[in-house]
């Protein structure tokens, strides 16, 4: 059985993404690492950082993004399918430059490859998502919050990233282009993988924060719209009330060990108090979504409520 490991980005160092953490929280698991990476800012130095790591398991793909090519995300999905077409391996691991896997997880993962490597209905694994936001403290168990997503796929030719790389779908004969294609498409099967993923996206300094958000609403939206956009926008983020939020009482990977050393942006957080109220709310702060929340939590053990799933889930252990 072989796995590879996979992801994509530009400017992601200059943009505070850990990708150096991510890439190295799965690599005892996978036998290679591909990365596509796009042609980015002078000032980023992605592409030293991942040579610093050393191993001779990664690989980088130089890569040019067209955001008028592919518009409304899809440039996303897009350099997604390319790092994934240059993988080899028999299950496919997929981590975005902000999702970092803990080492305590590897062996369930490992087991539940092998476990379902000779059944084809198996066509990925499920993981299970914590969201941190603001520090490294708070997480979101919010309605609006994905608690689970597909990460490992079996390699396959009709097996493509969808939409902004959120999942992936069956597409046979893709055009290429039209990643947002919903016609002719199907979700996958997968199984639970028994793992979680670290999601560290909204963990930033609230000013990087705000360059990190532009740049993912470019790609989304345009840079004129964005632009626009920006002269109503405050020139920090603010995270809001983390009191409001869920604590994380357990550990976080191994790999993290000098990004949470380097968190100093604590005093820009608010740890008391009330909302500001000239800041339109965030969904997670709504009423409908902390009702959903509440019950989906307290009354449900967890299970959700309608929502969206970019899978099945199949009946295997």
């Amino acid at each position: 059985m072989k796995i590879s490991g996979f992801t994509m980005g530009r400017n992601v160092s200059k943009l505070y993404y850990p990708l150096r953490p991510a890439i190295e929280s799965i690599l005892p698991l996978v036998d290679e690492f591909v990365v596509a990476l796009g042609a980015g800012d002078p000032d980023d130095n992605t592409r030293a950082q991942i040579e610093a790591i050393g191993s001779p398991k990664i690989r980088i793909i130089p890569t040019q993004w067209d955001l008028e090519k592919y518009p409304r995300g899809m440039e996303n999905a897009h350099q997604t399918d390319l790092a994934m077409q240059a993988c080899s391996g028999d299950w496919l691991f997929y981590l975005q430059a902000d999702e970092v896997v803990h080492e305590d997880d590897l062996p369930a993962i490992e087991q539940q490859c092998r476990k379902y490597l000779d059944d084809p209905q198996v066509e990925g694994f499920v993981f299970d998502y914590l969201h941190f936001w603001g520090d490294y403290e708070h997480v979101h168990r919010t309605h609006n919050w994905y608690p689970r997503e597909v990460r490992i796929v079996r390699n396959r030719p009709d097996i493509h990233s969808w939409r902004s790389a959120q999942s992936f779908r069956v597409m046979p004969d893709f055009d290429g282009l039209n990643y947002r294609r919903t016609e002719n498409i199907r979700k996958l099967q997968v199984a639970p993988a028994h793992a979680r993923i670290f999601h560290y996206g909204w963990v930033r300094p609230p000013q990087l924060m705000r360059h990190k958000q532009k740049a993912l609403d470019t790609i989304h939206h345009g840079a004129q719209k964005v632009a626009a956009m920006a002269q109503h926008q405050a020139r920090e983020w603010d995270y809001g009330p983390l009191h409001k939020l869920p604590r994380f009482q357990g550990s976080h990977p191994a790999v993290m060990k000098d990004w949470l050393k380097a968190f100093s942006w604590g005093h820009k957080l608010q740890y008391h108090g009330p909302s500001d109220p000239m800041r339109p709310p965030y969904k997670h702060e709504r009423l409908k979504y902390r009702l959903l929340a509440f019950i989906e939590q307290k009354l449900l053990g967890g299970r959700t409520i309608g929502g969206v799933k970019n899978y099945r889930l199949l009946k295997r252990k």
